[in-house]
């Protein structure tokens, strides 16, 4: 069995659905490349136990169909170093010794039987099925991926709901200390539907997704799996199971003091001040009028810092205490120029939201505040 194929095309292919293997990854043949060769189409296929991502595309020739393993770490490396050129594959069908040729030389290594490569999952009859655009999908990942949690003992916070209505869809992702909020209006769903993707799926997501916002992505979902599919790309994946908490209870609705600032200028002097506060990274915000004073202190080794900004304050002076860190997450994964920072009072949620709001959405972030002394 042979075939022909483009060099860069076949390496570039391998590298993205390769961030799929486990390093750790305890059944062997899943550090293996799965290629299947259907007249001219081939399909590459990467797994690990919970996820699966092909990709399809013409070769140049080929003789026959045909499928078989190969490991993904020696072909990824040898194939990196081969300048654009065509690639000729010969297969012996039954030792499974592979032969890649190139212009000045060839590659030998033995593949694995296709047959021990495990199966994708396959959704029930009842899956729901719901497409959306590029740019929606994309941006609701981006936006909320990064306040997953980490923590096995709450495994339904280490993942995005996705929550569908006939209203909208919205993307939500809550470690019990911050919250990210993304509803898209221009999504809508006959009946009420939700799933909780992984991190890992989500982070494969975020990176597969291409840069043309009208193109659309098929998402397919039952009680246990889901399948996206997008351009030339398919990946199928567990979810987590279990009851999402409702999210919108924890987000307080009566915030009177409202603080608009430029988002720029908040990250700077929130990296610097926040260089000088303890491990815990707390930092203290008083404000009063249209100046907001960042503070912070490292008592054990005697360290402070104290930086105003401009800003606009609606409301009585208040001083309230969070963690640097977390609040310059949010604020790097708010659009804009300016944010406004919705407050009751020191002991409450602080809601951050976007001065402007992009079209047909709502970003809302919540960070909880740090108790400190006055």
């Amino acid at each position: 069995m042979n075939f022909t194929v483009s060099s860069s095309l076949l390496s570039s292919r391998l590298q993205t659905i390769s961030r799929v293997i486990n390093s750790k990854i305890t059944i062997p043949v899943l550090d293996c490349f799965l290629f299947e060769l259907k007249g001219t189409t081939l399909t590459l296929t990467a797994s690990d136990p919970d996820n699966t991502l092909n990709t399809s595309f013409e070769v140049i020739e080929s003789s026959e169909d045909f499928s078989f393993a190969v490991s993904s770490k020696i072909l990824i490396d040898s194939l990196k170093e081969i300048s654009e050129q065509p690639l000729r594959f010969e297969v012996n069908k039954d030792t499974l010794e592979l032969t890649i040729y190139y212009l000045n030389g060839k590659y030998s290594m033995v593949g694995q039987n296709a047959d021990e490569y495990p199966s994708a999952p396959v959704l029930g009859d009842g899956a729901v099925k719901i497409s959306m655009p590029n740019s929606v999908l994309s941006n609701g990942i981006s936006c909320s991926l990064f306040a997953a949690a980490d923590d096995e003992v709450r495994p339904v916070m280490c993942g995005i709901y996705f929550d569908f209505t006939p209203e909208n869809v919205t993307f939500v992702a809550s470690d019990g200390h911050k919250l990210a909020r993304c509803r898209d209006y221009s999504v809508k769903d006959a009946e009420k539907s939700a799933f909780i993707l992984p991190k890992k799926p989500a982070t494969l997501l975020k990176n597969l997704l291409g840069k043309d916002e009208q193109e659309n992505v098929g998402v397919e979902f039952d009680g246990r799996f889901a399948t996206f599919t997008m351009g030339e790309y398919e990946l199928v994946c567990r979810l987590l199971d279990g009851r999402y908490p409702n999210y919108n209870a924890v987000i307080p609705q009566n915030n009177p003091h409202k603080l608009t600032v430029d988002r720029a200028s908040l990250i700077s002097t929130l990296r610097r001040v926040a260089i000088f506060s303890s491990h815990v990274s707390l930092i203290k915000l008083h404000i009063e009028g249209g100046k907001m004073v960042i503070s912070a202190q490292d008592t054990d080794f005697s360290t402070s810092a104290e930086e105003s900004i401009t800003c606009s304050y609606e409301g009585v002076p208040m001083n309230i205490g969070f963690r640097a860190s977390l609040l310059i997450d949010m604020l790097n994964n708010i659009p804009g120029q300016d944010v406004i920072i919705e407050l009751a009072d020191p002991s409450r949620a602080g809601v951050i939201v976007p001065a402007e709001q992009k079209e047909n959405q709502e970003l809302l972030m919540l960070l909880l505040p740090v108790m400190i002394t006055e």
